[in-house]
């Protein structure tokens, strides 16, 4: 007949089952894509970041860093440990987590060195293997020496306590900082100076108005610990219980930014802990 051709039904069943299997092609390879081990959907998941949330005068201090944290650009998971909360503060809740957070808050250094004191040597081996110790405040007196976890190349003192200092009582206030050569303003309740050992290793983010070391990132072993003495992570809910005004507005870059120092893996040749 015209118009017909010998091979012309072979040619057509193959040109049926090319279009077919050009159909499924993308659905194939979408679901191919799409395809997650349990493994890979654990690595995604964020960090965990472990908040100290035991006894320590402030209830509003954990809260507001656990805020900040999970909002950070690179989010944290969060969970509550220490005596009244359902966590424990042992080795093995350390060993899933990224960060140790010691939150601000009470002024009775002895009675919160009591509830953690037996915690020390377990915190100083975690943070030497690789772990994250971020202290405000109380945390960060806390980090120091006598009583303290002896995590800081020196030692702390109260800002107010220098004799050079521009703050004379412990009233909350805000005080200015250099931060990164720009002046700053932060929170501040009676928080620490840091006294570093001459040639210390150890990043100063910010000085207090004398000069003194206001937030400090050092190594410690394998891990990294990070210290501010003012607030980052204080919120407007402080300012406005204060009756303060923050010039710079209510901002967390600074908060960020320590985190993410403290928070970074160092080099396996820093040197061991002290």
């Amino acid at each position: 007949m015209p118009g017909t051709f010998p091979n012309a039904g072979r040619r057509s069943a193959a040109l049926d089952r090319r279009r077919l299997l050009l159909g499924l092609l993308p659905v194939t390879a979408a679901l191919a894509g799409c395809g997650r081990s349990e493994g890979d959907e654990r690595s995604e998941r964020p960090p965990l970041a472990l908040v100290y949330g035991g006894p320590q005068g402030c209830p509003d201090c954990p809260s507001s860093i656990a805020t900040v944290l999970r909002r950070a650009p690179q989010p944290f998971r969060v969970t509550y440990v220490g005596p009244g909360t359902d966590v424990a503060l042992t080795a093995d809740a350390l060993a899933e987590a990224r960060l140790y957070v010691q939150p601000g808050g009470g002024s009775d250094l002895e009675g919160a060195w009591r509830d953690l004191r037996g915690s020390a040597g377990m915190l100083r081996d975690w943070v030497g293997e690789g772990g994250s110790y971020l202290g405000l405040c109380f945390g960060a007196y806390l980090a120091g020496r006598d009583p303290g976890f002896d995590l800081l190349p020196g030692d702390t003192d109260g800002y107010i306590d220098l004799p050079d200092t521009t703050i004379h009582d412990a009233r909350d206030t805000v005080v200015p900082v250099r931060w990164g050569g720009r002046r700053r303003h932060m929170y501040f309740q009676d928080g620490p100076a840091f006294l570093l050992d001459k040639d210390a290793d150890a990043d100063v983010l910010a000085t207090y108005p004398n000069g003194s070391a206001a937030v400090v990132v050092a190594p410690y072993g394998k891990g990294r610990v990070g210290v501010s003495g003012p607030h980052p992570e204080a919120d407007r809910t402080w300012y406005e219980n204060a009756d303060l005004e923050n010039p710079d507005g209510i901002r967390f870059d600074l908060a960020q930014e320590l985190i993410a120092k403290t928070a970074a893996k160092t080099a396996a040749k820093t040197a061991g802990p002290r």
